[in-house]
């Protein structure tokens, strides 16, 4: 399976290790946290298998070019732009058209944090001008656009009362609400190709969550619902959950060899076992942000209570402004919009 571009650091990307315990429910677990951060908009993963169909982490090909940002150095963009060619010159091959764009348009999106957002667009622009003639890059620019908008519209609509939380019903309206909202961005066909799949994903994984954490099932009940989502599993959506659950074991005995005092070489050289050099890389690369994520959050929330205590006798509006213009000076506008998860209710 092939890592997915590095998101931006956040909170969903920190909940594997916790969620994903016991033998019972690792699978709706993982499934939780993938679908978490499918909503969230910034995982899009690809299986690859090696002979014999076992799951292969591999990492993007190399590339001369200079990287955007640093974390992209050693890859290339995602997105095959051949099939959108074809597609803008009335050829077939809608749905994988729109999904190889959506990719293109992903992987420079990672970079938020590393570059601001009007930088990362006019870098895509770049591309799609340098890769497609003239109409075509229009039509994907119109796209391109649509797409910035919808992930704006998505952070309003996160915040939105009675979309929080874990329990399946909370999972299933946001899911819902995801989709209501692209409606309003994309045709039919420019869903299905960009979401086409996520949708499968999303709606299998809320599926098990809801029989997990249904109080009227006995356990063998479970067991045969859950075996019937099995039986009716596409190929490919049985190839992405099998991958998800190798990623999340590997990286689970990962944490419990940390926690019992493995050195990070240790804990590489098991990665290399699993899956190859690259990829043991870059998941490397992933520890070392995460750390680093988890350095400035404290540094903020220290800092937060030195400005809670220093207006002491400010009015809310006084303190609310002081805690924004700390945030400002330590976080990007992307990272901020993250915060609430970490901050005292």
């Amino acid at each position: 399976m092939a890592l997915p571009p590095k998101a931006p650091p956040g909170p969903f990307s920190r909940l594997l290790s916790r969620l994903f315990k016991g033998p019972a429910l690792h699978w709706c677990a993982a499934l939780l946290v993938l679908c978490a951060l499918l909503w969230s908009g910034w995982l899009w993963l690809s299986p690859d298998t090696a002979p014999g169909g076992a799951v292969v982490l591999s990492p993007r090909a190399p590339t001369d070019a200079v990287a955007f940002v640093p974390s992209q150095q050693g890859t290339q963009p995602d997105g095959d732009l051949r099939s959108f060619k074809a597609l803008a010159q009335g050829g077939s091959g809608g749905p994988l058209a729109y999904g190889e764009l959506r990719r293109l348009f992903d992987y420079y999106l990672s970079a938020l944090g590393e570059q601001d957002l009007p930088a990362i667009t006019q870098q895509i622009q770049s591309q799609l001008d340098q890769r497609l003639d003239a109409a075509q890059a229009k039509k994907a620019r119109r796209l391109l656009d649509l797409y910035i908008a919808f992930k704006r519209a998505l952070v309003e609509l996160e915040s939105r009362p009675g979309l929080a939380g874990d329990a399946a019903g909370a999972v299933r309206r946001r899911m819902l609400a995801q989709q209501a909202l692209r409606d309003q961005y994309f045709s039919a066909a420019e869903t299905e190709g960009m979401f086409g799949f996520e949708d499968a994903y999303d709606a299998d994984a809320v599926a098990r969550l809801e029989i997990s954490q249904n109080p009227q099932l006995k356990p063998d009940e479970k067991q045969k619902q859950l075996a019937a989502l099995d039986a009716a599993m596409s190929p490919a959506l049985r190839a992405e959950r099998d991958a998800s659950v190798v990623v999340a074991r590997v990286e689970q005995r990962a944490a419990d060899m940390r926690a019992k005092g493995a050195s990070d070489d240790e804990v590489y050289r098991m990665r290399v076992q699993e899956f190859d050099a690259g990829a043991a890389a870059r998941l490397a690369e992933v520890d070392q942000e995460e750390a680093a994520w988890k350095r400035r959050i404290g540094m903020y929330l220290e800092a937060r209570n030195q400005v809670l205590k220093s207006q002491t006798n400010g009015t809310a509006s006084e303190r609310q402004q002081a805690l924004n213009a700390l945030q400002q000076s330590l976080f990007t506008e992307d990272e901020r919009r993250r915060l609430v998860a970490y901050e005292p209710q």
